[in-house]
């Protein structure tokens, strides 16, 4: 093949180092072109986003675009929440600032329907009362940056920000500005909203912090299957800063989440296999020896005791007693036990 060929095929290879992790958190502005921005509101490029749905704003840097036209100033602006995006049949009234520089569109009576004190008192009712830009019209500077402001409006809009992956810590600093602004967490985080799930499926990951944040909020239905991936926590492990934002009533929910197992699996360990009549080969004498291995099998999984403990640990404690029984009865009724035991301890509460 001719130089030329080869550039028209290496031009598509991109070095796999160059390409965004599956679970990296995406821009959620592009740039675009608006006619001369106010000094103290200046423009911050960031990368473009993955298409989504909605058309996304045109884009200024193609040639004959209206954006690159002389006299106009190219700025970052949301990809949901532009001055096009159709969100509602309206256009959007109002241009919220993340503080670094990213515009986003958003309609006066979507954000203060969902919310109680007009958006911290930045949108009044009355539109009159804001102070305009002459160039821009109504812009409000807010101290989130963008990727938090971008979940704040996308639960205020009731749709799901998933396509922007957003991290743990960015939702949970999401969560925690909405009642600044207020929303209710109890709300926009319920089991039938996007937000919920984008939340409890990032859990598994750092459980300990995402209860912290439904404790902290009441969310209670958010809090109970996290607290399932927390079996295996170290409660001497929770920091100062932890324990005051979980607050007395979810901590004491944890504790007895775990205290509570630990009893069950004693208890349920205790009960060794039942006797069997006496036989020629096997006398009672001969099942106590099962009883003793019983004991000090049952007594050496209770004293480290987890938890978390699996039933595969329980099996690799209790089968092998098998090994040293010559009585096929007292073999089947070990194995019985063993089965009752698992079925036992799977249905034991796992969550608060």
């Amino acid at each position: 093949m001719h130089n030329s060929e080869w550039d028209s095929v290496l031009q598509y290879i991109s070095d796999p180092a160059d390409l965004p992790s599956p679970h990296a958190e995406r821009p959620v502005a592009e740039m675009t072109g608006i006619t001369s921005v106010h000094p103290q509101y200046p423009p911050q490029q960031m990368m473009t986003p993955p298409s989504s749905e909605r058309s996304s704003p045109p884009d200024p840097l193609r040639p004959g675009s209206p954006d690159n036209a002389q006299g106009n100033t190219i700025v970052s602006v949301s990809t949901t929440f532009y001055p096009g995006a159709n969100l509602l049949p309206i256009a959007p009234d109002v241009i919220l600032l993340a503080s670094d520089g990213v515009f986003f569109y958003v309609h006066t009576t979507q954000v203060l329907s969902m919310s109680s004190n007009q958006f911290n008192g930045l949108l009044p009712s009355n539109m009159g009362d804001i102070n305009k830009n002459d160039e821009l019209g109504t812009v409000v500077p807010l101290p989130e940056v963008a990727t938090v402001l971008n979940v704040i409006l996308h639960a205020v809009y009731e749709i799901s920000c998933a396509h922007y992956h957003p991290s743990i810590d960015t939702l949970i600093a999401a969560v925690d500005a909405m009642p600044t602004y207020g929303l209710s967490p109890k709300e926009h985080v319920a089991p039938s909203k996007p937000l919920y799930s984008l939340i409890l499926n990032q859990a598994p990951m750092r459980p300990i912090v995402v209860y912290a944040l439904a404790a902290s909020h009441d969310l209670y239905d958010l809090a109970v299957p996290v607290s399932s991936h927390l079996l295996s926590f170290a409660l001497h492990s929770l920091t100062d800063e932890l324990a005051v934002r979980i607050g007395p009533v979810y901590i004491k929910r944890l504790f007895f989440l775990h205290l509570g197992r630990l009893d069950a699996l004693k208890r349920l360990l205790l009960p060794p296999p039942h006797p069997h009549p006496p036989t020629g080969n096997c006398d009672f004498t001969e099942q106590k020896k099962l009883t003793r291995a019983w004991a000090l099998a049952s007594a050496y999984l209770a004293w480290d005791a987890r938890p978390d403990l699996s039933t595969s640990a329980m099996e690799s404690a209790l089968c092998p007693l098998a090994d040293h029984l010559t009585c096929h009865i007292c073999k089947r009724s070990l194995a019985d036990r063993v089965k009752q035991l698992i079925v036992q301890w799977s249905v034991v509460k796992r969550s608060i």
